[in-house]
C-alpha cells in the first residue's frame, strides 16, 4: 500500500475495493438528466470515445444480444473492439469488453484507478456529483482508448439523449424494438420513449431500425432527417428470410443491406433473436461500408461463436433449467414465443423474481399459457418486489392452486425443480424450469448454478 497525498484519493488495491468505490455513488435507478457530468468527466480524460468508431444501440428490448452479435462480427473481419453493456448479469466487470472478454480483476482495477483522480474534480465542480453508471462509462470510453479498439459497440443504460453514453458520437445507431418500459424515467406512450431514445442519432450517422409501431417510426424519421442520418429499415433494407429451429438454436437466412446470408446458424433461440442477428448484420455492412456483401465464410463463423448469458440460456439438465433476463411485457412475450417455438417442456415451472418498478402482472400475464406453477421470489437487491407482494399479482394471474412462495432464491429453485421432476404419468414427458422477472434474477441463479461463461 502506497501513502497517498492528502484529500487525494487511495487507488483501489482490490475488484471489491473498486467495486464498492462505484457502487458508493448515485446508483443507475437515481437520475439527474444532463450530460453535463460525463462531459467534464470525459473532457478531463481527454475525450477518449473520440478516438474509435463506434456503434450505438438503444431499443427497449434486445440490446445486448444484438451488441454481443455485432462484436462477434467485427473480431471476426479482425477489428479489435471494446464492448460496454449494462446491466450485468453476475460481476460488474462484465460491463467492459475488449476483443470479447469482460475485463480480468486486475484490468477493472487499472481502468478505475486511471479514472478516479478525476471523479473527484467533477464532484466538486458540478452541482451533482458523478453517479455510478457514468463514472462507469468513462471507464469504458478510456479502457477502450488505452487498448486501443477499433471499434467500440455501446449500449445505452437507459434511453439515449440523457444517458451517459450519450457524449459519443457513433457511426451507426441501432434501434431495436421499442416498447413501454421504465415510463416512470422516459414517459407512458411509446413516441414519449422514442424521442428520448432518438437522440442516438447523430449528424452523418446511419440509423439501423428494427420493426417498430408507426409512432415510434415517424418519431425516430424525424430524427434522421434533423439531423441528415441514413436510415435503414428492417423489412425494407434487411430482414430475416427465413428460420428453422435446430438443436441448440436456430438456422437463419438473413438479408444485409448488400448480400444475402443462407442457413447461418445461430446458438441463440427465438424469432427475436434472428431478428436481433438481422440488425446485428446491418450495423456491421453500414459500419464497413463499401458495395461488396461480407464474406458468407466471415460472416458464419461469426454468428455460430456468439453467446448471451441469462437469454434463455440453458444452464442445467435433469430437469432442465432455462434462465431468461426478460423483465418487461414486450420481452416476456418474445420469451414465451421462443419456448413454444424451441422447446417442448412439460410441466414448465416458473420461477420469478422482479423489480420493484416493473409491470409484474403484465409479465406474468405473457407466460401464464405455458406455465403449469409458478414459484414466486425475490432477488438479493434493495430494488426486489417483495415476494408476498408479488404472489399477490401472481394469484390473481394463475389462481391460488398455482402458486407457491419461497422469499430465498436458491429455496424457489429447489422448489421449482421439484415439481418440474413430479410424475406426469406420460413417460415422454420432460419438465423443466424458467427462471426469469429480472436481469439480476437470472444472474444470481447462474451464480447458484454454475452458469456456463
Amino acid at each position: 500500500m502506497t501513502d497517498t497525498p492528502e484529500g487525494a484519493p487511495r487507488p483501489a488495491e482490490t475488484f471489491a475495493e473498486a467495486e464498492d468505490a462505484l457502487l458508493s455513488r448515485w446508483p443507475e435507478t437515481r437520475l439527474e438528466p444532463s450530460l453535463d457530468r460525463i462531459r467534464a468527466f470525459t473532457e478531463l480524460l481527454g475525450d477518449p470515445q473520440h478516438g474509435y468508431r463506434s456503434i450505438h444501440l438503444t431499443g427497449t428490448n434486445g440490446k445486448t444480444s444484438t451488441a454481443r452479435m455485432i462484436d462477434s462480427l467485427l473480431r471476426a473481419f479482425e477489428l479489435r473492439t471494446g464492448r460496454f453493456t449494462s446491466p450485468h448479469v453476475e460481476k460488474m466487470s462484465e460491463r467492459i469488453s475488449i476483443d470479447g472478454e469482460p475485463l480480468d480483476d486486475e484490468g477493472f482495477v487499472r481502468a478505475f484507478n486511471d479514472v478516479a483522480p478525476y471523479t473527484h474534480l467533477v464532484d466538486a465542480a458540478e452541482p451533482f456529483p458523478l453517479s455510478f453508471f457514468e463514472t462507469i462509462v468513462g471507464m469504458a470510453y478510456a479502457a477502450f482508448a488505452d487498448a486501443p479498439v477499433d471499434v467500440a459497440v455501446v449500449e445505452v443504460g437507459m434511453g439515449g439523449s440523457w444517458d451517459a453514453t450519450n457524449v459519443i458520437d457513433a457511426d451507426v445507431a441501432v434501434v431495436t424494438p421499442i416498447a413501454i418500459d421504465h415510463a416512470n424515467y422516459l414517459g407512458t406512450t411509446s413516441a414519449a420513449i422514442a424521442l428520448e431514445k432518438a437522440g442516438i442519432i447523430k449528424p452523418g450517422a446511419t440509423a439501423v431500425l428494427a420493426q417498430q409501431s408507426d409512432e415510434v417510426v415517424e418519431v425516430l424519421l424525424r430524427r434522421a432527417a434533423e439531423v441528415g442520418a441514413t436510415v435503414v429499415r428492417e423489412g425494407t433494407d434487411f430482414g430475416v428470410i427465413d428460420r428453422v429451429p435446430a438443436v441448440g438454436g436456430q438456422a437463419v437466412s438473413l438479408r444485409g443491406l448488400r448480400g444475402q446470408y443462407d442457413e447461418l446458424f445461430l446458438p441463440l433461440y427465438g424469432a427475436h433473436q434472428a431478428q436481433n442477428a438481422a440488425a446485428a448484420l446491418a450495423a456491421v455492412e453500414a459500419l464497413i461500408g463499401g458495395d461488396d456483401a461480407l464474406s458468407d465464410e466471415v460472416v458464419r463463423e461469426a454468428f455460430a461463436a456468439t453467446t448471451s448469458p441469462g437469454r434463455l440460456e440453458v444452464v442445467r439438465r435433469s430437469p432442465t433449467i432455462v434462465l431468461d433476463a426478460a423483465h418487461n411485457p414486450a420481452g416476456a412475450e418474445a420469451t414465451a414465443a421462443a419456448l413454444e417455438d424451441s422447446f417442448r417442456f412439460d410441466p414448465l415451472i416458473g420461477v420469478f423474481g422482479v423489480m420493484g418498478d416493473k409491470d409484474a402482472e403484465g409479465l406474468l400475464a405473457a407466460f401464464e399459457p405455458l406455465l403449469a406453477h409458478v414459484v414466486i421470489t425475490q432477488n438479493s437487491t434493495a430494488r426486489a418486489m417483495p415476494a408476498d407482494q408479488l404472489a399477490a399479482t401472481a394469484v390473481e394471474v394463475f389462481g391460488e392452486d398455482r402458486v407457491t412462495v419461497f422469499p430465498r432464491l436458491a429455496d424457489a429453485i429447489d422448489q421449482a425443480a421439484a415439481l418440474a421432476e413430479a410424475d406426469t404419468g406420460d413417460a415422454l414427458s420432460s419438465g423443466a424450469v424458467l427462471v426469469t422477472g429480472s436481469v439480476v434474477t437470472a444472474g444470481e441463479a447462474r451464480l447458484l448454478l454454475g452458469g456456463r461463461k
